[in-house]
């Protein structure tokens, strides 16, 4: 698909379950004889990240999501997905719009396949990036000991910069930043900061927050039950198989779409874990032409 003209997205706050959730969207109304999509993001990313994708979808109307504690969006560090699967739930009751097509990626594709079941009706279909769901064996072993005093790694991530443009020198040339769009990478870096209060700039997404969420990535094992009465057809899109130590590597069980009613899996080895930066046009057509039917 061809990369479209820029635009700005206009951007609203939705008050739900004590937070704020920041919900950007093109096109100012819902019409054009075309499905409204919604846009769920990946761990420590945000909305911003898929404008390239948005934009593809001109006749569409486009909503994504800074999902809780992201981008945005307020609230803090938690211990279990499914407070964040709730806050879309929420979402979708405020919205009272059925017949959505779901685009999620990574954290985010779980968390709309959860919200599908839990709401039927606000999704006519879904289409579903590296899901982070396990095989059920990972389910069923003990979780991590992380801990305020042993927090996940990623807690360690440099979190101030005294600009944007520090922060795309610094990891342009860095994986998996380096497999981005250009533009993709730009959106992150531009969008993922918030001005710190003692001056310079800071990560929207903090590194406590986003440590919380992968230290829970294995709390909602009620998804695969969730997975088994999805009623709607439903896309896979899994990347390259490597290990679950390797961030670019998909960490989607592979029997995932086997298990759904009417599930479709589309093994992309030719893509990492980060197809919808690495490649967005090619992410859009996915999406377009599964909405399509």
């Amino acid at each position: 698909m061809t990369a479209p003209p820029q635009s700005e997205p206009t951007t609203r706050m939705a008050r739900v379950n004590g937070i704020e959730l920041a919900c950007h969207s093109w096109a100012e109304e819902v019409g054009g004889g075309h499905a409204p999509l919604l846009i769920a993001h990946a761990t420590g990313f945000h909305a911003r990240c898929y404008s390239a994708i948005a934009e593809r979808f001109p006749n569409a109307h486009v909503d994504a999501l800074d999902l809780r504690g992201h981008g945005r969006s307020s609230g803090g560090p938690i211990d279990h997905w499914r407070i964040m699967a709730d806050d879309v739930v929420a979402f979708l009751d405020q919205e009272q719009r059925g017949g959505l097509i779901g685009v999620g990626h990574s954290m985010g594709a779980h968390l709309l396949l959860q919200a599908a079941v839990d709401r039927p009706g606000a999704f006519a279909r879904l289409v579903l990036f590296d899901p982070v769901i396990l095989a059920p064996v990972f389910y069923e072993a003990e979780l991590p000991g992380f801990s305020p005093d042993q927090p996940h790694p990623a807690i360690r991530r440099k979190r101030d910069f005294a600009s944007p443009e520090e922060m795309i020198e610094r990891f342009a040339d860095r994986e998996p930043y380096s497999l981005f769009e250009r533009r993709v990478f730009e959106d992150y870096c531009r969008h993922g900061l918030e001005p710190a209060a003692d001056g310079g700039w800071t990560l929207a997404c903090s590194p406590e927050m986003e440590a919380s969420v992968y230290a829970s990535s294995r709390s909602n094992r009620a998804i695969l039950d969730a997975a088994e009465k999805l009623d709607i057809p439903a896309l896979v899109v899994r990347a390259k198989t490597t290990s679950l130590k390797d961030f670019k590597g998909s960490p989607t069980w592979p029997g995932l779409a086997d298990t759904m009613p009417r599930g479709r899996d589309l093994h992309r080895p030719d893509r990492t874990h980060f197809h919808p930066f690495e490649d967005p046009a090619d992410a859009a057509r996915i999406i377009a032409e599964f909405a399509s039917g």
